[in-house]
């Protein structure tokens, strides 16, 4: 990390010359990732690395830019050559920057080694091997991240905080005959491999197991508008892909959202209330401070069908004229920061999935979604299904090939008939301008009148 006083210099540097507020951004990260696949050889990766951003800000203009190199002249002669047309001004007009950083740290984190880590996923894979006659191989990994950033800014802000995460991946392959089917878990949280040992990852490992099997022999899957109900946990991929990227300022500010302009407005059933989490305890997508050193908080974005909020980042938030949200986030020091989500999910409402279930005549139960593509601009989205079953007379029936779920934010929005009261969090990544970052996405179980369904049925 560079020296208190270098710090101070590059700040006041760049107030002098047309900043009117400049920030530092400082990372050292550690990776590694431990993988079996069946029963070949164990696979190791690890990897460090560390960089500094410097971003400068006067109104809504930006400049950024970032190195691995921390000498002083070097990061000088960057800095000169990316304010060289940005203007003059004043060192002065800035807080006080204090000597010691605010210092946010994972307690009771603890370290394992290899041979541990090892053992952990051979205990995974037998269990998921044990689960029926039918599995074929299972596939079982471990990644761990440790990240350190520090943050000051000419605002007074001077923090540095510890982020560490650790995850299972679990995929297990089923075969019957020529049919093949895979599903997958991959349970994550803050910490090291005590979060692991906290879970019950035989179990996890099982459950995969037994739903890859459950698909064998799936049926193609129908076309067409029907009723769709989306399962709890990471179902809630959905929400944050169909609405919550068009609330974030980055989209907002160009006023090209499908919901610029419609704050106050009901824009969705009043059984949705979305809200966007860094907060929550232990959750995988969770921070102490954000990018910018702001502290996360909780923002409601929806409430009970009345768009409420957005996220906003300290550019952005001056370009829409509101005050960042503490959902500036970015991958590295290589990126900029720029208002991202962090956990969003849907609160529970008053329903029993087997409510949901015993309403639909002939639809889809979703388990799980996968990627897709939306347009913030549009709100139009499609997505694939992972896990998918008919419904048939108030009755879950048989697995079905995985489908592509269409439509618009806006649109479906307006869809949610009920909402259950099983609300789980599921984890994963998102990938945006700032790089890939850390959410999480949940929901309870919700029931959907009708969407537009791509099967492969003929």
């Amino acid at each position: 990390m560079i020296s208190y006083n270098l710090a101070n210099k590059i700040l006041g540097y760049a107030l002098a010359h047309g900043g009117d507020y400049a920030e530092i951004f400082e990372e050292a990260t550690e990776r590694s990732r431990i993988g079996l696949l069946g029963s070949q050889t164990p696979s190791v990766l690890a990897g460090q690395e560390k960089g500094i951003g410097i971003r400068v800000l006067n109104g809504t203009k930006s400049r950024y830019l970032y190195t691995s190199a921390q000498e002083e002249t070097t990061l000088f002669r960057m800095l000169k050559e990316a304010l060289s047309d940005f203007g003059t001004g004043s060192p002065d007009g800035r807080a006080p920057l204090p000597l010691q950083p605010h210092v946010f740290s994972v307690g009771g984190a603890r370290n394992a080694g290899l041979l541990e880590k090892l053992s952990l996923l051979r205990a995974c894979a037998q269990a998921g091997m044990q689960a029926g006659p039918n599995m074929d191989f299972m596939q079982a990994s471990c990644v761990e991240t440790r990240q350190i950033v520090r943050i000051l800014n000419t605002e007074g802000c001077h923090v540095q905080d510890e982020r560490r995460k650790s995850r299972l991946f679990l995929k297990a392959f089923a075969k019957d005959g020529e049919e093949t089917a895979t599903s997958y878990v991959g349970p994550g949280g803050i910490g090291g491999i005590e979060f692991l040992e906290s879970i019950d990852y035989k179990k996890a490992a099982a459950q995969a197991a037994q739903s890859a099997m459950r698909l064998l022999h799936a049926r193609p899957c129908p076309t067409g508008r029907m009723p769709v109900i989306l399962g709890n946990g990471f179902g809630g991929l959905f929400f944050h892909e169909a609405c919550g990227h068009s609330l974030e300022s980055s989209s907002l500010a160009s006023g090209g959202s499908e919901f610029s302009g419609k704050r106050g407005r009901q824009v969705a059933s009043e059984k949705v209330t979305l809200v966007d989490d860094g907060t929550l305890a232990g959750a995988w997508g969770s921070l102490q401070v954000d990018d910018e050193g702001i502290p996360a908080r909780r923002n409601v974005l929806i409430d009970h069908g009345v768009l409420t909020g957005c996220l906003a980042d300290r550019l952005d938030g001056r370009r829409l004229g509101i005050e960042p949200t503490g959902s500036a986030r970015r991958e590295s020091y290589r990126f900029a920061p720029v208002a991202r989500m962090t956990n969003t999910f849907l609160l529970s409402g008053p329903d029993s999935p087997a409510q949901m279930v015993e309403s639909v005549e002939r639809g889809l139960y979703v388990q799980n979604i996968q990627a897709g593509s939306v347009s913030p601009v549009t709100g139009e989205f499609n997505f694939h299904t992972a896990g998918t079953y008919l419904i048939e007379h108030g009755k879950i029936t048989c697995p079905v090939h995985d489908a592509t779920l269409i439509g618009t934010g806006g649109g479906i929005l307006q869809k949610v008939e009920m909402v259950g009261n099983d609300a789980e969090i599921g984890q994963g990544f998102c990938y945006a301008d700032s790089g890939t970052v850390y959410i999480g996405a949940g929901q309870p179980t919700v029931k959907l009148s009708e969407m537009t369904v791509g099967g492969d049925q003929v």
